[in-house]
């Protein structure tokens, strides 16, 4: 390990602070636990260590040899170039929260489009500065429901259409509360687009309904009847969208939701082998006060120019310690940066036509895999975005592993999360599949079949 200090630097440290030498700073460490022996390769050069890394790198598979029809919250979109080319100017890669807010106006103007491009999207009236990704953004809009209800409230009804990774790590947010109680998505309430089950338990103990729009299966629900009976016991009510599907889909804001959160991915974030992403969380004018992370707004300044500040900081913890709103969340300004220049690059015609061609590529892949001998779609009636499930009459862990074979990462195996779904794969189409690739999945999957 490479270090910047000479013998006599150390020396020196060591005199200033009263010891002799630098084991001496770990006597309060139990003797058998101070110098373990650590099971460590030998030693490499700098041009050993990049070949080894280069090596396990070169194991990994990405979409850039795969052909990916893997979904489940993460999409393999096209990126324009020029979003790279932005995001690796200086001035922006190094940018972070901007804590300096004055001297930091190109960051805040940023995070003000993306906020303003993000209400248009949703339909809502105010977005924050951004979230880890969407499923923390999930957590924290429980965070919001139960200080909107000072804690009076403490059930919190969950589709169980939800991704499962928001499930989870809404649990985990909350696991030490013995108030809260998380509840909508047990097994036997199902995962049928009847939302009656979940309507059902709907009370005046409710504060926040969260569902998925589409749901974690890529269906389009009609949730107006839900947050309707939401809002007859003064319930909030939470949508997770898939930004891209909101480029044809009705805003959930148009539906009523009161609290509107996603992973912002698709935006033009590449998928990086699981991140970093982006959670986006937006919120109605009623519920301003109460949304968590920073916000930015524009104003002008003493000369009367247009400037952007960072507002309604007395959330924030370094003012109101643990009784702020915003807490464990941060804005992730690169990727709020990169969803941004793809928003405005793409243009509301742009962002209709992905969304679009989503929609007409993942049908036309639903119907040649449902041609296919031994599959079956799982929801034939239920309309769809660009997410679809199909029942496999092999086992999907062989099915996928033929499918790796031919170089294609084949979709997701659903019976990981959900045991009645056992067999069922979940495949996702995005605008970057042609329609020969479509035509070479299916011819696999016959080979797999009749082989």
């Amino acid at each position: 390990m490479f270090t910047p200090h000479t013998q006599k630097d150390v020396e020196v440290m060591l005199k200033s602070i009263g010891i002799e030498k630098i084991e001496d700073l770990f006597t309060e460490i139990p003797e058998k636990f101070r110098y373990p022996k650590l099971n460590l390769a030998p030693r490499l050069t700098e041009i050993e260590a990049a070949m080894e890394l280069e090596s396990i790198a070169s194991a990994n598979g990405s979409t850039k040899d795969l052909l990916s029809f893997l979904g489940a919250g993460a999409y393999d979109h096209y990126i324009p170039a020029i979003i790279d080319n932005i995001l690796q100017r200086g001035e922006w890669y190094t940018s972070y929260t901007p804590y300096q807010p004055e001297i930091s106006q190109g960051t805040l103007q940023a995070i003000f489009e993306f906020q303003s491009l993000i209400c248009q999207l949703t339909g809502m009236d105010v977005c924050n500065a951004s979230h880890y990704d969407g499923a923390t953004a999930a957590a924290e809009a429980m965070i919001l429901a139960d200080s909107h209800f000072r804690g009076k409230r403490n059930k919190f009804l969950v589709s169980r259409a939800v991704n499962p990774q928001y499930r989870a790590v809404m649990r985990t947010y909350f696991q030490t509360h013995d108030d809260v109680h998380i509840l909508g998505d047990e097994p036997e309430t199902g995962i049928e687009t009847d939302l009656q089950k979940l309507i059902d338990q709907i009370d005046n103990d409710t504060a926040l309904v969260l569902v998925q729009y589409p749901d974690f299966f890529g269906r389009i629900v009609d949730y107006k009847p839900l947050i309707d009976a939401a809002h007859a016991h003064g319930t909030l009510v939470a949508v997770a969208t898939n930004p891209t599907a909101l480029g044809i889909l009705t805003p959930p804001g148009e539906l009523g939701a009161d609290i509107v959160i996603g992973e912002g991915q698709p935006l033009g974030i590449p998928l990086s082998f699981g991140g970093p992403y982006l959670g986006y969380f937006a919120v109605t004018n009623d519920l301003l006060r109460k949304i968590a992370g920073r916000l930015v707004g524009e104003t002008q300044d003493v000369d009367g120019n247009l400037a952007y500040v960072l507002t309604l900081t007395a959330r924030e913890q370094h003012i109101r310690r643990g009784k702020a709103t915003s807490n464990i969340c941060s804005n992730q300004g690169l990727m709020t940066l990169a969803a941004t220049i793809y928003m405005t690059v793409l243009g509301k015609e742009g962002f209709k036509e992905v969304s679009n061609l989503c929609y007409q590529k993942a049908h036309f892949a639903a119907e040649q895999v449902g041609q296919v001998e031994g599959f079956t779609l799982a929801f034939p009636e239920t309309p769809f975005f660009h997410e679809f499930v199909v029942k496999s009459e092999k086992p999907v862990a062989d099915v996928l592993e033929w499918l790796r074979d031919h170089d294609i990462l084949g979709g997701y195996d659903l019976g990981q999360d959900y045991p009645e779904l056992k067999d069922h794969l979940m495949i996702a189409v995005t605008e970057k599949i042609s329609r020969e690739d479509i035509e070479y999945l299916a011819a696999v999957l016959k080979e797999e079949y009749h082989d």
